[in-house]
């Protein structure tokens, strides 16, 4: 009998170890979690790192506001790496009927920027003085959108960049006509001329009230597409809008006159 204690001793004390060592090795896979979170909170910064440089590609501009007969527009453009992704109106015509035709223009005009990455859009029938307005404030927005781009391109690449892109922004200029007065009231044009053509035409003053509105609205954007076709003032008049396409013409005439021909 007491031979066999010194056996159970041993017996015990393998088994203490045996245990021991089955403890440190299932102790041991714990830490591979822990490893793993460890590497996961080392994702955060790559990722606000990636979001830094989008937001270091992509910017907000504002045009300036432009008054109308109805109220003011004011359009912001969001840019990113040199393409409109978004346009809004801060500011519309309301109160009325002004209501129902900004809600009905606006989002055609918001979408129609970004379809054509640019101001050379037409205007909403029925929405013919809330269109320009849009247009006006929107080519300013592209504007300071050109300049903010310019001058941090012309700082990366002094070389041929900003040359090129000055230049460019030299020639293009904005020149708006004479008021033709018309038996049905004042016609204004404004053109854009770049490299000696006429790239975009449209309409500051144009009849209004009563069926002028709906003549108008269906005479601008054809008399402002012709300008452009033509590169001239030589366009035909618009069935049914005679007198407005007559002051038309002869305030294009006088803003080609003040852009040098």
């Amino acid at each position: 009998m007491r031979k066999s204690h010194p056996i159970r001793r041993v017996v015990l004390a393998g088994a203490a170890t045996v245990s021991g060592i089955v403890l440190l090795l299932s102790l041991k896979p714990a830490s591979d979690p822990g490893s793993a979170q460890a590497a996961g909170v080392g994702a955060p910064p790559a990722a606000s790192a990636q979001g830094g440089a989008q937001a270091a590609g992509a910017g907000t501009v504002t045009g300036e506001a432009a008054q109308t007969q109805y109220g003011a527009v004011q359009v912001r453009l969001t840019v990113s790496n040199g393409k409109i992704t978004r346009a809004e109106a801060v500011q519309a015509p309301k109160g009325g009927q002004s209501d129902q035709i900004t809600a009905n223009a606006v989002p055609k005009l918001n979408q129609a920027v970004v379809a054509a990455q640019g101001a050379d859009i037409d205007a909403v029938s029925g929405a013919t003085y809330t269109s320009a307005g849009y247009k006006e404030s929107l080519q300013s927005a592209i504007d300071k959108a050109k300049a903010a781009g310019g001058s941090s391109q012309g700082s990366g690449s002094q070389d041929s960049g900003s040359g090129s892109q000055g230049s460019g922004a030299a020639q293009a200029r904005t020149v708006t006509g004479s008021v033709a007065q018309t038996q049905y009231g004042a016609v204004q044009v404004r053109i854009t001329v770049s490299g000696g053509k006429i790239t975009r035409a449209e309409t500051v003053q144009a009849p209004k009230g009563g069926q002028s509105d709906q003549i108008t609205a269906n005479a601008v954007p054809k008399l402002n597409q012709a300008a452009v076709t033509a590169g001239s003032a030589d366009i035909d008049a618009v069935s049914g809008a005679t007198y407005t396409s007559a002051g038309y013409k002869e305030s294009l005439q006088s803003a080609l006159d003040q852009a040098g021909g």
